[in-house]
């Protein structure tokens, strides 16, 4: 449909805006289905059977596993667990001194509650062990918190040895969601699954109570290779000392296989210096599939995952999504090894987590570069020739320049496992990090850039070749969304790309964005069905089912219902009979599904969702209030709240509710947004042109706050006001079309011939085929 282009468009396009403001988009992933069954090889009745019966067979791997950060992950406190000093030490934070001792053989910490009074808690549990030490409370509830106080476990030589706060940058105080008695540091749904053996959480919605439990306290052996009392039952039958090599996983009772790495073979390839795996690796990577759930960022959707299931059976991974990784595919924050690895050559190429590191005691196989010499010939990589400088030095170490690091809570330095070539020309380009200034901090990028091309072939400036893409998609220019669909599709690319591609692209509203999805939706990477999934809500009612269809079939649970969710409202006759099985039985799961993530806002807000879509607004109106009083910081409920109390007609309702919002989190731009559109319908410009001002100043990342001031500001005739807010935003966003069009009707409103024709120029490069901008442009002279 053509964009309609005169004087009007700013007031028409104002009202439209007040029309739909609420966060229409799921805030977290839908859950996938309860249904669905595990892998043939999962006995149906298996059990945990405990570490002593695992150490009957296998005492060399528990002797290795005793002592690793796995063994270790969760304990009670006793004085050979603590590491903390509990002898009267006292940490001062945000006015609050919290003071650390011991009653007895109880360790006690003495500090700020819920409510902002200091009283003692007794340590119930302690949480890690290097290079951080936390401790758990429990609370009567069911409920155990993390201290957002640690003990920073390291030498006193590298600074540890010392109490420290995980957020010492912020002042946070007993009203912050970031306090360490609210949800944020919540053991139960944040923590618990990775640092136990069979968790299972157990919140309970209507009492707000949890009854979590598990079999073992830490990570032992069943974590990975899932419950083994159909093995134990195998291993005590079969006649002593048989074992037959070619017995198969299922066969011997186990839950997963990791096998893997069975009969491989890696042989050197002197041209290259490079090992070569023979067989290739196949589709079913089941080590890194285990490692996942714990060394990922991720939703966990699911309950009772069994090992041995594939990933996204009871996970939803993230993307390469910008605040997370850097444009490159670089970590940026805390996002595990997952998604890095996943980027990675050695992915490709075959390598597994056991690689290199041995899987029970967590060590790597070998010491510095001998664990890389592994695959890659040390005469050809572990040289100057290669590396650029002096042997045994610090550059010389393959992970100084391959595996930079990133720090996380205050003292946890975590190496980035995209093993990527170093990009000191990305650094000049798009502003991505180079490891070359972790050593040469004072020497610009040009510097580093011109010493690689020095001592390496050219094609070190070719990998990854997706970084100047998504830096530009994330900017919006519409050159660099244009290319994203070739990224999707280009199977050469590792899925997670692919699928970050795609999650681009449907953020950026293109109009590639449908026959990109349709492509893919039955591509053979699940991250890229799973994107696709996830970019259903973006499209037309009939392309959406159309597309999505395909995809309730789909044999992974996080994709089937992502599927469904989007199609959640659509007419039933739009998808054959047997889609629209799927589709129900799909949504049913997803409540089952939202129930065990019932502790999460998000919850709520996906179940009003859900109603919406199926047309029981009583019903959506209820869930977003419960959200509301379940988690007042929890804004997106709010707002939708709003929306839907103005969609019945009261939009004064409407108003007080954003009000209410307003106190809970002052200056957020979302609610000014919202506040600023309910003052237009209700004919208060003034307000409404001051509140989008200090919502497009609180946000200036989000085009649409801009855009909507600028409106405002024309359909008040402050036609250069609107101007100067257009122009001032395109600095930011050059090719949003929305800002774009409002200059331009702003300009023609003030008969600024010579500006409109800029903006006639730049929406040409966005829409030349737009019969009307056309006729724009013929009769501006626009050449």
């Amino acid at each position: 449909m053509p964009r309609t282009i005169s004087a009007l468009v700013g007031a028409l396009a104002l009202a439209a805006l007040t029309m739909a403001i609420g966060c229409r988009g799921d805030q977290s992933a839908p859950p996938p289905v309860a249904s669905g069954t595990a892998p043939a090889s999962a006995p149906a009745t298996a059990t945990y059977a405990g570490r002593a019966q695992c150490s009957r067979c296998h005492q060399a791997e528990v002797q290795a596993w005793q002592g690793s950060h796995h063994d270790l992950a969760m304990q009670e406190p006793t004085p050979e667990t603590v590491l903390g000093n509990f002898a009267g030490a006292t940490f001062t934070y945000a006015g609050t001194t919290t003071r650390f001792s011991r009653r007895g053989a109880t360790y006690v910490v003495r500090t700020d509650g819920p409510d902002g009074v200091v009283r003692d808690y007794d340590v119930a549990y302690v949480f890690g062990v290097y290079p951080l030490q936390q401790y758990l409370i429990a609370f009567p509830d069911g409920r155990y918190q993390a201290l957002s106080i640690a003990w920073d476990a390291r030498p006193a030589r590298e600074g540890g040895q010392r109490w420290y706060h995980l957020y010492a940058d912020e002042r946070v105080t007993h009203t912050d969601v970031l306090h360490w008695t609210k949800f944020s540091q919540n053991w139960n749904a944040q923590c618990a699954t990775c640092h136990s053996t069979n968790l299972r959480k157990g919140y309970d919605r209507a009492t707000n109570t949890y009854k979590t439990t598990w079999s073992e306290i830490d990570v032992s052996c069943e974590t990975c290779h899932g419950p083994a009392s159909a093995h134990v039952a195998w291993a005590d039958a079969r006649p002593s000392g048989s074992s037959p090599a070619s017995i198969s996983a299922a066969a011997m009772g186990l839950t997963a296989s990791l096998r893997e790495r069975r009969g491989v073979q890696w042989t050197m390839q002197m041209a290259t210096g490079i090992a070569r795996r023979s067989p290739a690796p196949g589709a079913d990577r089941a080590e890194v599939e285990v490692c996942a759930p714990c060394h990922a960022r991720r939703a966990e959707r699911f309950d009772a995952h069994v090992p041995g299931q594939p990933f996204l059976m009871s996970y939803r991974p993230t993307f390469l999504s910008e605040g997370l990784y850097r444009a490159d595919g670089q970590m940026q924050d805390e996002v595990y090894n997952y998604g890095s690895f996943l980027q990675s050559r050695m992915y490709a190429a075959g390598v597994t987590c056991a690689d290199c590191h041995d899987p029970h005691s967590l060590k790597l196989k070998a010491e510095g570069n001998a664990v890389c010499a592994q695959c890659h010939l040390p005469s050809t990589f572990d040289v100057p020739t290669h590396h650029g400088h002096q042997s045994s030095s610090a550059g010389a170490s393959c992970v100084a320049c391959h595996m930079p690091t990133e720090t996380y809570m205050g003292v946890d330095r975590r190496h980035d496992h995209g093993f990527r070539v170093p990009r000191p020309d990305l650094t000049e380009r798009v502003g991505t990090p180079n490891t070359c200034a972790a050593c040469h901090a004072a020497k610009p990028a040009a510097w580093a850039s011109a010493a690689l091309d020095r001592w390496r072939p050219p094609t070190w400036r070719t990998r990854p070749q997706f970084a100047e893409t998504f830096a530009g998609a994330r900017a919006g220019r519409a050159d660099r969304i244009a290319a994203l669909p070739a990224i999707a599709s280009d199977a050469r690319q590792p899925g997670i790309v692919r699928a970050s591609a795609l999650d681009l692209l449907q953020a950026s509203g293109s109009a590639l964005l449908e026959s990109s999805l349709d492509a893919l939706a039955g591509d053979a990477d699940p991250l890229v069905r799973l994107a696709v999934a996830l970019g259903l809500p973006r499209l037309e009612p009939a392309a959406r089912a159309r597309v999505g269809g395909r995809l309730l079939t789909d044999p992974l649970r996080t994709i089937r219902v992502d599927a469904a969710s989007a199609l959640a409202g659509e007419p039933a006759a739009w998808l054959p009979a047997d889609q629209r099985q799927a589709l129900e039985q799909a949504l049913a799961d997803v409540r089952v599904s939202e129930g065990f993530n019932a502790d999460r806002p998000e919850s709520y807000l996906n179940l009003a969702l859900l109603e919406e879509k199926r047309g029981n607004v009583a019903a959506a109106m209820k869930e977003y209030e419960a959200a509301t009083a379940y988690a007042p910081w929890f804004l997106p409920a709010w707002v939708n709240l709003a929306e839907l109390q103005r969609q019945g007609g009261d939009e004064a309702t409407a108003e007080r509710t954003l009000r209410r919002a307003l106190a809970v989190a002052p200056g957020d731009a979302s609610v000014l947004y919202a506040l600023g559109l309910s003052a237009y319908r209700q004919q208060r410009p003034d307000d409404a042109v001051a509140l989008l001002a200090q919502a497009a100043r609180a946000a200036p990342e989000v085009p649409r706050y801009a855009f909507a001031h600028a409106l405002a500001l024309d359909a008040r005739g402050k036609v250069a006001e609107a101007l100067a807010v257009v122009d001032a935003a395109l600095v930011r966003h050059p090719d949003d079309r929305d800002l774009l069009d409002a200059g331009l009707a702003a300009a023609q409103k003030s008969a600024d011939v010579d500006r409109a024709r800029v903006y006639v120029r730049r929406l040409l490069v966005l829409a030349p085929g737009d019969p009307e901008l056309n006729a724009l442009a013929g009769r501006l002279g626009v050449r």
